[in-house]
């Protein structure tokens, strides 16, 4: 009996292994997705909701699904309709979802054995779009990051929250959701009216808007530059790339919506006020999905500015979505190389490969389609507007979590719909891409070229 257990459990790690090597973006869209099913199991215990009786499944698997691709959207209230047991439950699936499955495997397998196997490393690699031989070092810089980050955002935020909450204990367990939430760019909160309380408070809003930054500029980044902290010129071009654009776009994006807004949405409030919601507002629609005013009192123009945001989203390899800012900026520079007649696409002294052009535009097209898609299916489903439609759609696929008030009041094939599009918008279009792929195509003959006519 112990020698077939032994056999079969052989097998199994034979059949990862297999998996690992050879189709690690299938391997780890199936954890995945087991990850959030466990999830939904556990929400629909009697226990995790307030009230009598349980959860109905799609409002279990809606904020499972929510919770792990870190999105923040939902059907129900998060304060009141889950009790404290449901409420550990989001956070953990935050937390999963936001170090990643695979990083997060390979971190227990680290502690266990001392080791990270070479499937771990396989499996990590792609996850973070890390070179192999970095895994360790990116993976300890996951877990430095994440736990510290998420103590300083408790810290920071517990005076605040104490205000409203009153007890010690809840004040601590409210404080650390918030930062798991914030860090991991989750927009999930623990009050009825949101953020909107704290809108004027700028000691619990900056450790959000810092700490939200901090996870979306992505692994890679913080690893290579706690590696060089002051020599910017040693950074990767992703780096690089990674923090130009978007601190470029978060600039554009904070005088934009403000400018939008001042008269519109912030009219009611001071001028400091005004400021602070136009920081806030000009950093979350990137992946946090986290907001102090009504995003439906905001005009048509702000949600457009907003959709774009959402879709281009985070850093690579971090907790956002989106089709992620170096796919935007390597699409920027080669319309620019386009522009100036320029053979290669080139920054920063370097010059950037055609294949991770073509993963660009690609990742760009299939994040396009999806949107696309799924607009059209919830508008033959609904009534609607196109813009408020548009706008919960991108941020589902984005990760985000900002809504324009309808998700709740969706009927259930439009809720499966979103789902599916979280999930997808979290495991990566290109991961999608790959785990579909039979095999890759390596082809000796190469046919002869010809140009058709482009515009």
């Amino acid at each position: 009996m112990e020698k077939g257990g032994a056999t079969a459990g052989t097998r199994l790690r034979d059949r990862l292994d297999h998996l690992a090597r050879h189709w690690p973006a299938r391997l780890a869209m199936v954890v995945f997705a087991t990850i959030i099913l466990i999830i939904t199991a556990l929400l629909l215990l009697p226990f995790a909701k307030a009230g009598p009786g349980s959860a109905s499944f799609l409002e279990a698997l809606f904020t499972a699904t929510s919770a792990v691709c870190v999105t923040g959207l939902t059907v129900v209230d998060t304060a009141t309709h889950w009790t404290p047991f449901g409420h550990v439950v989001i956070a953990i699936g935050i937390q999963i979802g936001g170090l990643g499955v695979m990083t997060l495997a390979s971190i227990l397998g680290l502690a266990v054995s001392r080791h990270i196997g070479l499937t771990q490393r396989l499996l990590a690699a792609s996850e973070t779009k890390s070179k192999l031989g970095d895994v360790g070092g990116l993976l300890k810089a996951v877990v430095i990051t994440s736990v510290s980050v998420e103590l300083l955002i408790a810290f920071a935020l517990f005076p605040s929250i104490m205000q409203i909450q009153g007890t010690f204990l809840g004040t601590l367990g409210h404080s650390v959701f918030m930062a798991i939430s914030t860090f991991n760019n989750a927009g999930f909160v623990l009050t009825t009216q949101g953020l909107a309380p704290f809108v004027g408070n700028w000691a619990m809003l900056l450790p959000i808007i810092i700490g939200t930054m901090v996870g979306a500029i992505g692994f890679p980044v913080i690893l290579n530059i706690s590696r060089n902290p002051r020599s910017p010129k040693r950074w990767s071009l992703h780096t690089k790339i990674t923090l130009i654009t978007y601190g470029g776009l978060w600039v554009l994006a904070v005088i934009m919506i403000g400018a939008l807004e001042w008269n519109g949405a912030f009219s009611g409030l001071p001028a400091d006020e005004r400021l602070l919601a136009s920081l806030f507002h000009g950093t979350t629609p990137r992946s946090s999905g986290l907001s102090t005013v009504d995003i439906g009192q905001m005009g048509e123009g702000t949600w457009f500015v907003m959709d774009v945001l959402m879709f281009i989203g985070a850093g690579s390899a971090s907790t956002g979505g989106g089709i992620k800012v170096t796919t935007f900026a390597v699409l920027v520079l080669a319309i620019i190389a386009e522009a100036r007649g320029d053979r290669d696409t080139e920054a920063f002294g370097k010059r950037i490969p055609a294949d991770v052009l073509r993963l660009a535009i690609s990742a760009a097209f299939l994040g396009a389609f999806l949107v696309g898609a799924a607009t059209l299916a919830i508008l033959s489903l609904t009534n609607f507007p196109l813009s408020r439609v548009l706008f919960d759609v991108i941020s589902a696929f984005a990760t985000v979590g900002l809504s324009t008030g309808i998700t709740p009041l969706l009927p259930g094939s439009a809720q499966v719909i979103l789902v599916v599009l979280m999930y997808l918008g979290r495991v990566g279009t290109m991961t999608f891409a790959a785990a579909l792929a039979l095999r890759s195509r390596r082809r000796v003959i190469r046919l002869p070229e010809d140009r058709p006519i482009i515009g």
